[in-house]
């Protein structure tokens, strides 16, 4: 046994052998899960970085109407580019820990109302100078203005005043947050010299690579920063991201050489890309779920037993069968599972019930029209058949739900957040608060169900400031079932990042918190030929 895992563990440090498949063959001689991948992640971290080459990313997620600017990032392709130059004060490393970005120490008060963030020293920006925490203090302000639409205003909101004095960042809060570091991850937080207010969309950031050229929808080119503060980082002499919504030609992009990673493999192709030898599937569960989502303010969704009756009609094990191949796992309405801490496991699972949703219709008093439910396939991997497959089911019901096909071109900007039922897709975030702040929150900016609920603000606001781990549970399980029950969300499924790798990509771990490695994909991996 003893060669046979030593030519297993070969073949990961070559990246020729992809996390599962370690996993899958090591327990199967006997070896725990546990110890498998604590081997798998030894042994691919034992390579030394290879230096030069281009490494290219083939995204899907991307369109013409994209902008530089961190606040409106949206989708992957935007995501992706602004993970690439620029930086947070700090991240989430694979394990789920807060790591130390521009921001070298971090610390609070015993109750968590006032935190403090150490600014690294000679940390530069692309276009010269280096980093304050006069910047910070900026940047964290300009996302604070409702008209920046910035993703992260419900978070920012949370502060009631920010200082800097010499290398300190000073945050003190409307109310106790145990959970800020956390949420000054989201990545719309990139810093900017002076907050980005001149030009948000300027790109000058400090991240591993910066940017040469971009046109949006199509591909965004950089080269190495010379003057990069963190060696384990950034070893190509150039990275490209290439957008490529369509899933047989970002296959066929990876396959050829073309690009050496993409997001989104389509579940129905995995084992077309496993019989490559010179292609690696990854695959890791996560918080990303696929979602279709309601405006509560906007007829006739602003009638609860009408969304209870949507949420009843559709058939969650089925899409996870047949949309995600298995490659996931059931939704319950509201945007937690298992992979956030705190997690209430004990709330019952909704199942597809044809009677329960005929009768929450009929008592909507609908007028039997036409429901319209509008989708791209660029929404989510899989998404018009999940959306087929759900109008099936709500048909069946005697719910007239119908599809509006629509471009992917634009879907971000013409119909997420503005049309009022509509699918879409949510990475999730490190944390429970980070997740409802962000996208339930009455005044958040990506509210984009719209719901708006006092007794689940309260809760929300209660839960933050809440140490005791046990009640900060139970509050969390309080929210879930008024979202369940009241919100506009339909999460039928909660989706495994499945992601394909050229053989020669080295570096490559999993991480759970976001696609292609959280972002970091570029910056972290290198060729080894």
């Amino acid at each position: 046994m003893s060669d046979q895992l030593d030519q297993m563990i070969a073949r990961v440090r070559k990246g020729a052998m992809t996390r599962r498949e370690f996993v899958g063959r090591t327990t199967a001689m006997g070896i725990s899960a546990g110890l498998a991948g604590a081997l798998f992640t030894k042994a691919a971290h034992a390579e030394e970085p290879k230096k030069g080459g281009i490494l290219r990313a083939g995204v899907a997620g991307g369109e013409s109407t994209n902008s530089l600017d961190p606040a409106l990032a949206a989708s992957d392709v935007p995501y992706m580019i602004n993970r690439t130059w620029g930086e947070t004060l700090v991240d989430v490393d694979a394990n789920g820990a807060v790591e130390m970005r521009i921001a070298e120490e971090v610390s609070s008060n015993a109750d968590a109302t006032e935190w403090k963030f150490k600014i690294r020293a000679g940390v530069e920006y692309h276009g010269g100078g280096t980093v304050t925490a006069d910047d910070v203090v900026a940047t964290l302000k300009r996302h604070t203005d409702e008209k920046s639409q910035s993703g992260a205003l419900g978070i920012v909101q949370g502060i009631s005043e920010m200082s800097a004095e010499g290398d300190m960042v000073t945050l003190k809060m409307v109310s106790a947050n145990a959970d800020l570091p956390f949420l000054i991850a989201d990545y719309h937080l990139a810093i900017q010299p002076g907050g980005g207010v001149d030009n948000p969309a300027a790109g000058n950031g400090t991240g591993a690579y910066k940017i040469i050229s971009s046109e949006p929808g199509v591909i965004t080119t950089f080269e190495r920063f010379a003057n990069y503060w963190d060696s384990s980082r950034g070893h190509a002499d150039g990275v490209e991201i290439l957008t490529i919504n369509d899933d047989t030609a970002r296959t066929a992009a990876i396959q050829s050489g073309q690009v050496h990673m993409i997001n989104r493999v389509d579940p129905k192709i995995v084992a077309l890309l496993a019989g490559n030898t010179d292609v690696a599937v990854e695959q890791v569960g996560g918080p990303g779920h696929y979602v279709f989502i309601m405006h509560c303010d906007k007829a006739p969704f602003d009638n609860n037993d009408l969304r209870m009756a949507l949420k009843m009609a559709i058939n969650r094990q089925e899409l996870v069968d047949k949309v995600l191949g298995g490659y996931g796992s059931r939704g319950n309405d509201f945007p937690i599972n298992g992979s956030y801490p705190l997690f209430d496991d004990s709330i019952p699972q909704r199942e597809y019930d044809a009677a329960a949703a005929s009768d929450f219709y009929k008592k909507s008093g609908h007028d039997g029209s036409p429901i319209i439910l509008q989708v791209a396939p660029g929404a989510f991997p899989g998404a018009v058949d999940a959306a087929n497959l759900f109008a099936a089911s709500a048909n069946a019901a005697g719910i007239p739900l119908q599809i509006k096909l629509e471009p992917d071109d634009g879907y971000w900007a013409n119909v997420w957040n503005v049309a009022p039922f509509c699918a879409s897709y949510w990475g999730g975030r490190p944390v429970q608060d980070q997740m409802y702040t962000t996208a339930y929150l009455s005044t958040a900016e990506w509210n984009d169900t719209k719901f708006k609920n006092a007794k689940f603000d309260e809760l929300l606001l209660a839960a933050k400031g809440e140490l005791d781990a046990a009640k900060r549970k139970g509050i969390y399980s309080e929210m879930a079932h008024i979202l369940r029950d009241e919100g506009g969300l339909i999460c039928p499924m909660f989706n495994d990042w499945v992601e394909g790798r050229r053989a020669e990509v080295g570096g490559w771990i999993a991480e759970p918190a976001g696609t292609l490695m959280n972002g970091t994909a570029l910056n972290k991996c290198w060729l080894n030929a």
